[in-house]
């Protein structure tokens, strides 16, 4: 009786007779869909403020050829910018119901946490810093780049290293000024910064020779390049001194709108892995067999509802000016001024291959 006393006061955790010491058997692990609470999605201040209005307040570069930049006829054109019609078209139903609003580096940023614009859509680079501290979410990238240099083709430069002692025209509170400074310090090398205020200042200064080299974000340079009086008289050098992940940016208080913009993305990306396009998005949608095209357009599931959209959210997001291969090649590729290869920007699944890769409409 003693004995049954003692094992009754003993812990659920050592069973009777055990010795002293053993471990009990852990207990089965509870799946994850019982730890999350059943709550409906917190509604979207954002969504509802540009539903209001009427249109999507979009930031965009105030002038980068390829990227953003307005025609002879005054409307916006470029890769950022149809990004920008793709999502008002996702949310709106109209990618003409777009505001854009040009901005400088140094603007850009407080245009969103003020509430000037809803989202950014300006070449801006994903950095720890900036996602951490700056009180901004990035939904995704639209844009693998790296920093350049780029220099007169008569100074017979072989790369950057021989920039020793050259002065280097560079865009005041970019991470283009950082990892100048970077790159050169780890080398042992010297040079001078020749900092300007904008993008737009630091190519003004390279063309009336105020400095040596220019550095930016290849495409950046790829751009600036078709703005001078000989383009061919001036050269990318081959080094690539950095990551630069481009993507938009939205504010970090609210996760619906960032959902919103990260999965406008996907679609777009995921539209062209699955051969849906400008041309064709109306017909697959009718007749298609395939699951994947039919979640993604709306056809199985309740995917855009899930978002407070309608279900055609992404077929009219990629009627709006077709899938991510359509939007690059039109603007970037090499039936564009800027000539670009896909490189990096190509699908996961190309040859070869690149690092642009759809997640999952299911």
């Amino acid at each position: 009786m003693r004995r049954i006393a003692v094992c009754l006061g003993l812990t659920v955790l050592a069973g009777c007779g055990e010795r002293a010491g053993t471990p009990a058997a852990e207990p089965a692990p509870v799946p994850v869909e019982a730890l999350l609470p059943a709550t409906e999605r917190p509604p979207s201040a954002t969504l509802e403020a540009v539903r209001r209005r009427g249109r999507l307040n979009c930031g965009v570069h105030e002038g980068l050829v390829g990227f953003a930049y307005t025609d002879n006829r005054g409307r916006w054109r470029g890769f950022d910018v149809d990004f920008c019609r793709a999502t008002a078209a996702a949310v709106l139903g109209d990618p003409d119901a777009v505001r854009f609003v040009p901005l400088t580096a140094g603007q850009r940023f407080e245009a969103l946490s003020s509430g000037r614009i809803d989202v950014l859509w300006r070449n801006t680079s994903w950095t720890m810093d900036r996602d951490v501290n700056g009180r901004v979410e990035f939904a995704g990238v639209n844009y693998y780049d790296g920093q350049g240099f780029m220099a007169r083709r008569s100074l017979e430069l072989a790369g950057a290293t021989d920039l020793n002692g050259a002065r280097i025209c560079v865009q005041a509170g970019s991470t283009s000024q950082d990892n100048l400074a970077d790159w050169f310090r780890a080398r042992g090398l010297t040079y001078t910064a020749v900092v300007a205020d904008s993008e737009n200042q630091a190519r003004e200064m390279y063309a009336r020779e105020a400095c040596d080299a220019f550095t930016a974000d290849v495409s950046a340079l790829a751009a600036a390049r078709t703005t001078l009086a000989a383009p061919r008289d001036h050269v990318i050098l081959p080094n690539v001194i950095s990551k630069e992940a481009l993507g938009p940016v939205v504010r970090e208080d609210d996760t619906t709108w960032t959902e919103i913009v990260r999965w406008t993305l996907n679609a777009l990306i995921l539209a062209e892995e699955l051969g849906v396009t400008e041309a064709n998005v109306a017909t697959l949608a009718r007749s298609s067999a395939d699951p994947q095209v039919k979640r993604l357009l709306g056809r199985q599931g309740e995917f855009g509802p899930s978002l407070g959209l309608g279900d055609s959210w992404a077929r009219d997001a990629i009627a709006a000016g077709g899938n991510y291969g359509e939007i690059f090649g039109r603007h970037l590729g090499p039936d564009s001024p800027l000539d670009l290869a896909r490189g990096l920007n190509a699908q996961w699944n190309a040859r070869p291959a690149g690092l642009m890769y759809a997640l999952p409409i299911r």
